[in-house]
């Protein structure tokens, strides 16, 4: 790959000088929990080189076979949207490869699963320059596409090299604040992107307030919240796998999914008072980091309940479960498919990092969703759930209970409820394949 003479706009050379200067700083000092996260994980050894740009030759013979499309994504739930546009890109083009790369070991094996002919997994390089062009000489893609989160150094080589950059964000108020507080910094970087994929109209000009070019920022609608395509939740060989708890098809249960300390506790606390009206209510749980479960099991056997791990399954026939905790990555949209209410975590209070997780996924799985005060991630899709009564905010344990309780004691607002939340977000549909044809334009 031989640079062409694209230099960078003055203001954007600066933000990355001092990008440069601070970030292996930061990294130094999160370098500590970064490393503990990954033992915990486990597989951290496996294409360890590929963090410094370093492939194996047989690596480099598969990258330099075809020519790529990077999507570079994060973690577990990046990768399901790398996946889904990955797909999208297939279907228009099936000679172009796509290079799929994440950061963490979980991402990582999600994307392993979906590797074929056409499809690569690989580790994201750390953003220091050394490395990042190390890794674009050897990669050389077509174009690349970051999900939810833009590494600087990467992307400034990969406008020097003429390469096209897209981005699909997702801002969380959080972020927002400090994009705008340091605006004269970030602001040049979002300028050097190509295109900028967003979820909503009202995205447009939140984008340019940001730094970005009006120009260059395009609705395509959420690819988190499009299931075109996608194959059905695995209902039915779930039911089965559980049905040694006992769990029959008119057993209700609730599905906390994406759980944060302390909302596993929350919800097992609930379990006893809830079952005083519905006596076989099982709770499924579905941790954000599944190396929390023994923590977990941990404190929640005190409350004398029997807790069934995931991975310990098949259980015998004759056991029975008041808990089942999922202790394995990449099954959380098939535990919704199951579920009679959904709670989506790290969204009560007294969670350390709140924020929420998704609700849009068990709302199209035509599920009634509950959650707490805290959603700020997603906060213009929840806003619009509350509007149309399509979901339940709830600020206090008493009203979480009181919010179950209503929802397990009736079909028709569990119906209701969902309906409309299918209906809102009907918009979404077909936003990865709106998003592949401005990455590969149709012929003509």
């Amino acid at each position: 790959m031989t640079p062409p003479d694209r230099s960078l706009p003055p203001d954007a050379r600066r933000s990355l000088r001092i990008y440069n200067v601070f970030f292996p700083l930061v990294f130094i000092a999160m370098l500590p929990g970064f490393l503990l996260r990954m033992f915990r994980r486990g597989g951290f050894r496996e294409k360890f080189g590929q963090r410094l740009g370093r492939f194996s030759a047989a690596e480099l013979a598969r990258i330099r076979s075809r020519e790529w499309i990077w999507i570079h994504s994060i973690s577990v739930g990046e990768t399901f949207v790398a996946l889904k546009l990955a797909r999208a890109l297939h279907a228009l083009d099936p000679s172009i490869g796509i290079l799929l790369s994440t950061t963490t070991t979980t991402g990582f094996a999600e994307a392993r699963k979906a590797e074929s002919e056409w499809l690569e997994a690989i580790y994201n390089p750390l953003d220091l320059l050394p490395i990042v062009r190390r890794t674009l000489r050897l990669v050389r893609p077509r174009q690349i596409v970051f999900i939810e989160a833009v590494w600087p150094n990467l992307l400034a080589e990969a406008v020097r090299l003429g390469v096209p950059t897209t981005f699909i964000p997702r801002v969380s108020p959080r972020s927002e604040r400090r994009f705008r507080r340091f605006r004269a910094l970030t602001g040049p970087i979002f300028g050097l992107i190509d295109r900028i994929c967003v979820a909503e109209p009202a995205d447009i000009e939140r984008w340019e307030s940001l730094g970005a070019d009006r120009r260059r920022v395009i609705c395509t609608g959420s690819i988190k919240f499009d299931q075109t395509g996608m194959p059905p939740a695995r209902e039915a060989e779930f039911r089965e796998l559980i049905a040694p708890l006992g769990v029959t098809q008119q057993t209700p249960i609730i599905v906390g999914g994406s759980t944060w300390e302390p909302e596993e506790q929350v919800l097992a606390e609930l379990l006893p008072a809830l079952r005083r009206e519905h006596p076989d209510l099982i709770l499924i749980l579905v941790p954000r980091h599944v190396e929390r479960s023994d923590e977990i099991v941990r404190q929640l056997n005190p409350l004398g309940l029997r807790v069934v791990l995931r991975s310990c399954f098949p259980e015998p026939a004759s056991q029975r479960a008041d808990i089942l905790l999922v202790d394995v990555t990449g099954e959380l949209r098939d535990w919704y498919a199951l579920a009679t209410v959904v709670f989506v975590g790290k969204s009560l209070p007294g969670v350390k990092e709140v924020g929420g997780q998704n609700p849009g996924e068990p709302a199209m799985l035509g599920k009634p969703v509950v959650f707490g005060p805290h959603m700020e991630n997603f906060e213009a899709l929840v806003t619009q759930l509350i509007s149309t009564d399509a979901a339940t905010r709830v600020g206090t344990t008493e009203d979480l209970e009181t919010t179950m309780r209503l929802l397990l004691g009736s079909v028709d607002r569990r119906t209701a409820c969902s309906e409309r939340a299918r209906t809102l977000l009907a918009s979404h549909a077909e936003a990865a394949g709106r998003t592949a044809s401005l990455l590969i334009p149709p012929p003509g």
